[in-house]
């Protein structure tokens, strides 16, 4: 409760901000004589279309304020830390040099075997067409932003789900059937979004559940978050960043389907075809940690 109340504290503070900065350019009209100031109405004029654009992460902008809000989740995760365990944030991530390396071996499995898939694809009629979204010079003069944009947001879920919630879980319950479900249903069920995802609705569920198995799998096996956080950057890089097909947080899409838009059919063999690429590299994660 604490986490999410400071998450949605966090999330009102970035509206505020987000609502005063054209309040902040009337000021400077005013001031300069160029117009009337009215600062309740000049502030909601539009409010509610820059906070939806936020919302679907509709431009470099707003996708970049969007991964931000997250940052509430680093904060009310480290408070309850505090406060509630006398432990530190660093304390679920597992030691720095084993963190490092096992985000870096995560990045590279989801890259190698997710390019072998896309190869694949490309090959078969199961890979829609698609087309240049963003502009190149742009999306690199963005790029940096983006990553780190992305690095925040995943790292938050990572810490809420398989550093607290599983670690919890973990400390006090033996069984694995407790701390591997637990999280992953809660993961599977925090992207529920049917205004969205349509009749894919529980597929998209099952699809991101599968990831939060395998993600909850590897950290225990790994002794860190390193890993599901480096599988969870890359992947959100791959959706984000390069290819979008789901219809939002494409503000920043190198790539984006043609003008035919994302049918719930074609969806379907795209959504269980990133499921084949999850149990994949789960698979080949596994394997690695075995003989090592």
């Amino acid at each position: 409760m604490l986490i999410v109340g400071i998450y949605v504290a966090w999330n009102l503070t970035l509206g505020l901000a987000l609502w005063l900065l054209p309040v902040a350019d009337q000021i400077l009209a005013w001031a300069l004589g160029r117009g009337d100031f009215n600062w309740f109405h000049n502030g909601l004029h539009g409010f509610e279309t820059r906070l939806s654009r936020v919302g679907q992460g509709a431009d470099p902008w707003s996708l970049i304020l969007l991964m931000l809000t997250f940052l509430g989740f680093w904060f009310g995760t480290a408070l309850t830390l505090r406060l509630f365990h006398n432990r530190r944030l660093s304390g679920l991530f597992g030691r720095a040099p084993v963190v490092l390396r096992d985000f870096t071996l995560g990045v590279a499995m989801m890259a190698m075997i997710g390019g072998g898939i896309a190869l694949f694809l490309s090959q078969t009629p199961l890979l829609p067409q698609l087309q240049l979204a963003t502009d190149p010079a742009l999306w690199l003069l963005f790029l940096p932003l983006a990553l780190l944009g992305i690095l925040i947001q995943t790292g938050a879920e990572e810490l809420v789900f398989r550093g607290y919630i599983q670690g919890q879980l973990a400390a006090r319950f033996a069984s694995p059937l407790v701390y591997l479900s637990l999280p992953t249903i809660l993961f599977g069920l925090a992207h529920y979004n049917p205004a969205e995802m349509g009749t894919n609705t529980w597929l998209v569920v099952a699809t991101t559940g599968l990831f939060g198995l395998a993600a909850s799998d590897l950290t225990a096996r790994s002794g860190s978050l390193g890993l599901a956080w480096g599988l969870h950057f890359a992947n959100n890089v791959l959706a984000i960043l390069l290819v979008s097909v789901m219809g939002g947080l494409d503000g920043l899409a190198l790539l984006q389907l043609a003008e035919t838009g994302a049918s719930a059919d074609l969806l379907k063999p795209l959504l269980i075809s990133d499921m084949l690429l999850m149990v994949s590299v789960w698979a080949a994660c596994r394997l690695w940690l075995r003989r090592r």
